[in-house]
């Protein structure tokens, strides 16, 4: 992110034609600003605070958007600009030049002479002469050899980058040419993205759109680097879904290629429908012929999950006609790709079908028609009906676009096309409303935070800044594999099956430099002596194997580690190596929730964890006047996406001891498998974890895998073994959320009021309990947010043969709010209500609550929803932007808006806690507590609560001990009974139990401080150390901290409103407005609050929407990656995104009153979601579109996540066919929709 921000500055600051700023900004745009961090990601902070930093360079921002302000400005005041930090671009650092210099170097070295071959080196031919001399010795190997200009490649083709040499022809100069004429323009084939949109931005309309879309591919930093020609040969050589290859192909482009030394010169269709190229094929340049303007009509379209953060198109098309001066088609091309085919093709029988015919409803209907026919998805391309859907709507688009030049406006028949970013848009009259003007993509976002200070425990309850946070923006913080490597280290690597039941017989491998450099491969054989094959295990409820032994039982099951000599020999090993497999006497695996129940496989929840009924739910179903009977709900899972993934370091030492470096959210549950796993006393294993790269729960049992596969590795070997995994193997084996299906029954009144609720809730486990028997009581806690009257369940944990399911962020308890919505919102669509009026008519009054939650509920003056649910739903400010949303939809066909409020509860548990404080005889403070700082800001709580604590001892109340205080890493050896950091109560317990041991300290350190003020000696903090420690006071303090028997949980509220708007043609959906309210109680710093706040509902954005964890029919993933699963960024965030934190009522059971803020807001984020239910309802009945089980336009089912694909399902895959008949039907004089 600095980096992208940083290269973003730099080059707007050296453009030319831009005004000076104002002192102290820079010349880029709040709008070029957040742009250039789309392709970027972050798990942890909702992107909102970075992109108010990344606006603050620019001189056009609107500092009150800006929310630092929140923290900075008291009352009305204005922003202050002078608060920011000044930016001087000439003060900024450069590049050492000493730096430069060893570059130069070595660069000149290897462009030196003739470069001796070896087993493995990267070579830089300086001329194409060059290059065919290495085509031509003998080491050239088209097996073991790539050439490369940048390489992007292999970060779509990861398992396919497995080379020992490549060969890097980006100096060869006749590749970067740029030649300009009258008849076009030719570019080299190793020129970067970002410089063919230079050039080409600079040029007549056709190469102003080439360069437009071009824009919208891949990321800014990756448009840097990756070239125009190496994008074309992956579009040649693999089913590569290129964006560039269509957008050339609809222009008529050529390209120049050397094949055995001879130059061809060929059109890129001809080059798309060739063989696959071998390596010895060079693409020397491509040449975009000049079009000119006069009747030609050119037009881009993409749809893919992220307008601009490097998402992968489900189709890209593009469009060219010429048209005659009577307005008929004389010339026309049609590009599609990405839709399921090898590469990019002509849809040339519907260009047949065009040329020489005048655009109408009628003609537009049947070049659709053939389109379809023509357009095929290959077999095993996921969406294919979706994709088809898409080409229909863009040619759709495009012909309507040609309909409305050729007609006069009085006579258009409001085919009115327009293409947005990436998403189609083709929209009847738009009202002047100013509501309605609003653009789905319009950059910046806006925000808005309020919040309330409190000075009575400072500095907590102040907004300081995060601890760490200088360390970690300069990537000086150091993670696990940031630690220098010890001597004699080695790598290892899993290797795991990609069968979901069957015998392992043998791991071999393929004859590669890599094979050659693996040292051993690790296997169940090798466990120690009294060691257990146990990988995790968790409260006693079941372990999980570290190794399959003898049989794997689930795709993605570690079958043994690879040891090698550096982390990439290990990986390619790893990817090379050859499992032999065996299904005899195996019965089939079981796969899905209902395989499970169909074979009676289960894991059991002990009672005294299950969830209780509520009432007497025949009888509730006896009242009620209507009745939803066996209606049906799924979810699916999420994958963590912490941008750490999982890492380990084990360092063995003397006397059967070991250390362990470990990012882990549960170190002592680490401590406790490797002791076990290895067969030696806990105290002979050290867990070290300083800080976590982002967790969500998924380092939490997940983590002791990789740490036990080190251990065992480092024991048996006597040297330090390290792994980290790519992100590929760690989405294969990470598990994630829990996959459920759900069915109702509900009872209810005519007037909404709920009487009865049954559940049959399936939850996919896989193959080992993990905290699987935790999730009935998560759920159904979550799903008692509404009064049901009489509530029953019948849950079923299912063991199934997948990688087991995991805690993730808000466990059960999202999955269970959103059930109790979905519920909500059948029931109002059953009875034609609104659905706030159901949800409100269902909230619990105290008394109800009370009966829900039992001693959870607390007392009556906390209960806060009702108020904060009715500050959202029932303002006139909600009411208002209702009515423009039903208006918006009267006025628009192609797009539609929807409109959510979503109250949340959400438990949370309190746990035994340590903390340690220590003075160093400096007046320096060291703490330790029980909880890892994994991104939460547990680091910068902890710090302000020592300071209060010590408080007392000082005059200014303890604000002057913040900077003397250091949280130290956690260590299993130093602080015993650590538990772990989940359920979002670890910084607040931690803070209570610092918070104990500092009073301890307070009482020894009194009579010194009481006896020097007699003395009328000024009492500095230094001085009253000094004299503690001459006078051998002990000053270390340890507590542990355990919750009253009466108050071991409590519960938070949130209320959120969401507006989406969702394109018809596409399925895509924009998020327009955000407005979230959130009981934190007394924030213990609002600032950390805040950003768990966003945060986290924007992961939950994620859940709700895009991130679509698919596997294959062995339930192996397959969406292991960037390209293919997309988690929320800048551009899919919600356009205005306003959180206020809401400070109920004083509890002094509470941590000084203060509420969890890290996993309930990700709840909040079902309101984007049932915000979707209401626009697709909307374009269900424009369209009259009557699909699933209940067959009507109002009452469907919105599994989630409701990705593009499923959202264009429910508003029609026909919906374009079905206007164009009607219009075609009403005849030629029809002029409006």
């Amino acid at each position: 992110m600095c980096m992208s921000i940083f290269s973003a500055l730099s080059k707007a600051d050296k453009k030319s034609g831009r005004p000076d700023p104002p002192p102290g900004f820079s010349k880029i745009t709040a709008s070029e600003a957040e742009r250039a961090v789309s392709g970027n990601l972050c798990r942890c902070t909702g992107y909102r605070p970075i992109i108010d930093t990344c606006k603050s360079f620019s001189a056009d921002v609107d500092l009150e958007d800006l929310g630092l302000n929140c923290f900075w400005k008291k009352g009305n005041e204005p922003a202050d600009a002078s608060k920011l930090p000044s930016y001087n671009s000439r003060a900024v650092c450069t590049f050492p030049e000493f730096l430069k210099a060893e570059i130069k170097s070595a660069v000149d070295q290897v462009n030196g002479a003739l470069v001796t071959v070896s087993d493995d080196g990267w070579y830089h031919p300086k001329s194409i002469e060059e290059l065919q001399r290495l085509f031509d010795s003998n080491w050239f190997d088209e097996n073991s050899v790539k050439i490369v200009a940048s390489n992007t490649g292999s970060g779509v083709y990861k398992d396919q980058d497995l080379y020992d040499k490549y060969i890097d022809i980006k100096g060869i100069p006749e590749l970067s040419v740029i030649n300009r004429s009258s008849k076009g323009i030719e570019i080299g084939s190793v020129l970067s993205i970002s410089k063919a949109i230079e050039i080409l931005s600079d040029g007549n309309l056709v190469f102003r759109k080439i360069a437009d879309h071009l824009n919208k591919v891949a990321s800014p930093f990756i448009r840097n680097t990756a070239t125009i020609g190496g994008n074309i040969m992956m579009a040649q050589r693999l089913p590569f879904a290129s964006d560039i290859a269509t957008i050339l192909l609809a222009a008529g482009s050529t390209v120049t290629i050397l094949v055995a030394s001879k130059r061809l010169c060929i059109t890129l269709e001809e080059f798309l429908q060739q063989p696959p190229c071998d390596p010895r094929t060079l693409l020397l340049s491509i040449f975009v012929p000049e079009w000119g303007s006069d009747d030609i009509t050119f037009e881009t379209f993409r749809a893919a999950p992220r307008p601009f953060g490097n998402a992968v198109s489900y189709v890209n098309s593009a469009f060219l006609a010429r048209t005659s001066s009577d307005h008929h088609i004389e010339d026309i091309c049609l590009a599609f790709g990405a839709y399921g085919v090898d590469h990019a093709i002509r849809a040339r029988k519907v260009e047949d079908f065009l040329k020489s015919k005048s655009v109408s409803p009628s003609v537009i209907l049947e070049a659709v028609q053939l389109l379809k026919e023509n357009v095929s998805p290959s077999e095993g391309t996921t969406h294919p009906e979706y994709r088809i859907s898409l080409a229909v709507s863009f040619l759709f688009s495009f012909l309507s676009s040609l309909a409305n030049s050729s007609s006069a406006p009085s006579k258009a028949d409001t085919l009115n096309a327009s293409y947005t970013n990436g998403i189609t848009n083709v929209s009847t009259e738009y009202s002047p409303v100013e509501h309605l003007k609003v653009d789905c993509n319009d950059l910046p976002i806006r925000s808005r935070q309020e919040m309330v200070f409190s000075d009575e425990y400072k500095p907590v309850g102040k907004p300081i800044k995060k601890a760490g946070a200088e360390l970690q923006a300069s990537g000086e913080a150091v993670y696990v594999d940031d630690i220098p490597a010890p001597k004699d280290c080695l790598y290892g690597a899993f290797i795991y099956s990609t069968h979901p039941h069957a015998h392992v017989k043998g791991i071999n491998f393929k004859s590669s430099l890599a094979s050659q450099k693996v040292i051993t491969v690790i296997t169940a054989k090798d466990i120690p002596s009294g060691g257990q094959n146990i990988g995790t295990s968790f409260l006693m409820l079941g372990d999980e194997a570290l190794f399959a032994d003898p049989v794997a039982e689930f795709a993605g099951q570690n079958i043994g580690v690879v040891i090698a000599e550096t982390q990439r020999y290990a990986y390619m090993a790893a990817k090379q190596a050859v499992v032999e497999y065996s299904t005899e006497n195996l019965q089939p695996p079981i796969l899905t929730i209902e395989d499970s129940i169909q074979r009676n496989s289960y894991f059991q929840t002990a009672p005294f964890l299950a969830p209780k009924p509520v009432g007497n739910y025949n009888q509730g179903m006896s009242e009620a006047d209507h009745k939803i009977l066996s209606a049906e709900v799924k979810l699916e899972s999420q994958y963590y996406f912490y941008l750490e993934t999982q890492v380990a370091l084990a360092i063995p030492d003397e006397d059967n001891c070991i250390t362990i470096y470990s990012s882990a959210q549960m170190p002592e549950l680490t401590q406790d498998v490797v002791a076990r796993c290895l067969g030696i006393p806990f105290n002979n294993v050290r867990v070290i974890s300083r800080r976590v790269g982002g967790g969500f729960g998924g380092k939490a049992m997940k983590a002791t895998h990789i740490a036990c596969a080190c251990a065992v590795a480092a024991f048996k070997l006597r040297r330090p073994v390290r792994m980290y995994l790519d992100r590929k193997t760690d989405m294969i084996m990470a598990g994630g959320r829990h996959p459920m299906k759900v069915k109702y029954s509900v009872g209810f009144k005519s007037d909404g009021k709920i009487t009865a609720l049954h559940l049959d809730l399936g939850i996919n486990a896989g193959i080992s309990p993990d905290v699987s028997p935790l999730m009935p009581y998560a759920i159904i806690g979550a799903l008692k947010k509404y009064n049901w009257g009489a509530l029953e369940f019948d849950t079923k944990i299912c063991k199934t043969n997948v990688s087991s399911k995991s805690a993730m962020r808000g466990p059960g308890d999202v999955q269970g709010s959103f059930i109790a919505e979905a519920i909500i919102e059948h029931v109002a669509s059953a009875l034609s209500l609104d659905t706030n009026t159901i949800r409100k008519k269902n909230l619990h009054d105290f008394e109800s609550l009370a009966v829900f939650y039992g001693e959870s509920a607390g007392e009556a003056s906390t209960y806060s929803l009702v108020t904060m649910f009715d500050k959202l739903a029932s303002s006139p400010d909600y009411h208002h932007r209702a009515e423009m949303v039903e208006h918006y939809n009267r006025s628009n066909k192609w797009k539609k808006r929807g409109i959510s409020c979503v109250p949340i509860t959400y438990e949370v548990n309190l746990r035994p806690t340590p903390g340690k404080v220590s003075i160093m005889n400096d007046g320096s403070i060291a703490v330790e507590v029980g909880g890892v700082e994994i991104g939460q800001g547990l680091w910068t709580k902890v710090k302000q609560m020592t300071a209060f604590g010590l408080g007392q001892l000082c005059p200014d109340g303890g604000e002057c001990l913040l900077d003397k205080v250091r949280v130290i890493q956690a260590d299993t050896l130093s602080m015993i009974q650590g538990g772990f950091t989940a359920g979002s109560t670890t910084s607040e317990t931690s803070c209570e139990a610092v918070r104990q041991s500092c009073a301890v300290l307070v009482e020894r350190l009194k009579p010194i401080k009481e006896s020097l003020e007699a003395k009328a000696i000024p009492v500095e903090w230094s001085a009253l150390i000094a004299q503690a420690s001459m006078g051998s006071v002990n000053l270390s303090a340890h507590a542990y901290w355990t919750p009253d028997p009466s108050f071991r949980s409590y519960l938070n509220y949130g209320a959120a409103v969401s507006e989406v708007e969702v394109d018809v043609l596409t399925g895509a959906t924009t998020i327009l407005r955000s407005d979230l309210l959130y009981d934190c109680g007394q924030s213990l710093n609002p600032a950390v609050d805040l950003g768990q706040i966003e945060g986290s509902f924007v992961q939950g954005v994620g859940f709700f929407t895009n991130e679509d964890y698919a596997t294959n029919s062995d339930g192996l993933v397959i969406h292991d990656g960037t390209w293919t699963y997309k988690i929320p960024t800048v551009d899919t965030i919600p356009k205005q995104f306003n959180v206020e934190m809401f400070n109920s009522a004083r509890d002094q059971k509470r941590v000084l009153s203060s509420k969890a803020s890290g996993e309930p807001p990700l709840v909040l984020a079902a309101s984007v979601h049932c915000a979707m239910r209401e626009a697709i309802r909307a374009a269900r009945k424009e369209f009259s579109v009557c699909t699933g089980p209940a067959n009507s336009t109002a009452t469907f089912q919105l599994d989630v996540p409701a990705t593009m694909p499923v959202v264009k399902e429910l508003c029609g895959l026909d919906v374009v066919e079905r206007y164009l008949e009607r219009i075609s039907a009403a005849g030629p004089n029809t002029t409006k929709a």
